[in-house]
């Protein structure tokens, strides 16, 4: 009986382990930082600071915008106004 027990407990703990290294793993890992909805207003280009486009991983592109105070938003990559800001700032 007891040795049923031990192995019982030697199973599972191995399982825990596996989980925890598996987690742990580059590859396993998914994109840090994705948006979910977009800023739904348009901002002057002369309040953004920089932008960045977000991971191909994430389940919505979308071009994340710094404002000169620091704040991100996630906006809509195709949408005209984002399209001219990205160029001004490329620039």
């Amino acid at each position: 009986m007891r040795t049923s027990h031990i192995l019982l407990l030697c199973i599972l703990g191995h399982a825990l382990f596996a989980t925890v290294f598996c987690n742990i793993s580059p590859d396993a890992s998914g994109p840090d930082d994705c948006c979910f909805e977009y800023y739904p207003r348009s901002l002057n280009k002369i309040y953004i600071r920089e932008y960045y486009m977000t991971d191909h991983r994430c389940p919505r592109t979308a071009a994340v915008l710094t404002t000169m105070n620091g704040a991100t938003l996630c906006v809509d990559p195709k949408l005209p106004w984002v399209v001219r800001v990205m160029k001004s700032l490329d620039q």
